[in-house]
């Protein structure tokens, strides 16, 4: 299994992201945790992501989950020409659901354990990974997901790591009040998690984490 889970963007050491990469497959970035901002906001958060992978090396493309809803089998087939699949930060809840509609969460889950592509992605790109999305509400709202679908959140997570993830933790980001609470309530809880500060990751390959 190989994750590349960031604070914010791409971090202060992408490389060991690229080193992840086996492949000169494409990336797929896949931006539907900002499918609540207006269509020329998104377009330019895609456009963004692509231009920072193209600095990498990579070339990339935006798969959107959206053109799969109840279609899992098309996009795991459409999955395989990728090695890296890279999301974008947003609403941890409507990229959960996207993910659900669409049957990634199961493909990408699948595919991920198999070693065949790579997650990579920031804050929310990281959070839908814990095994549960409880006490997210705190920075991100789930009532997003209904203007988005028309449906209810989904509060499990992917289970890909055993722990929740804490982005933006003491880093002057605009969520970083909120985080500081969220961390103070994992803490309290005895709730499993690792914070990052912007610019950190956790990286994930040859059976080790750091």
């Amino acid at each position: 299994m190989r994750l590349y889970l960031s604070s914010y963007r791409l971090g202060d050491e992408p490389e060991r992201l690229t080193a992840l990469l086996r492949t000169p497959r494409p990336a797929a970035v896949v931006a539907n945790a900002v499918d609540m901002l207006p269509a020329d906001l998104r377009a330019e958060g895609v456009a963004g992501e692509v231009t920072a992978l193209a600095g990498l090396g990579l070339t990339a493309e935006e798969v959107d989950l959206r053109a799969y809803f109840g279609q899992a089998e098309r996009l795991a087939a459409d999955l395989e020409r990728y090695e890296l699949v890279w999301f974008r930060g947003g609403n941890t809840f409507v990229l959960r659901a996207a993910l659900a509609l669409s049957g990634g969460d199961r493909v990408l889950a699948d595919l991920v354990r198999a070693d065949t592509v790579v997650w990579g992605g920031y804050s929310a790109g990281c959070c839908v990974l814990a095994p549960s999305l409880r006490g997210i509400e705190q920075v991100d709202d789930p009532g997003a997901v209904l203007g988005c679908y028309g449906t209810e959140p989904v509060w499990d997570g992917l289970g890909l790591v055993e722990y929740a993830i804490v982005p933006h933790y003491r880093s002057g980001h605009p969520e970083s009040a909120a985080v500081e609470l969220l961390a103070a309530r994992y803490r309290t809880e005895e709730t499993a998690h690792r914070t990052l500060r912007d610019g950190e990751a956790i990286v994930v390959g040859d059976g080790r984490a750091r």
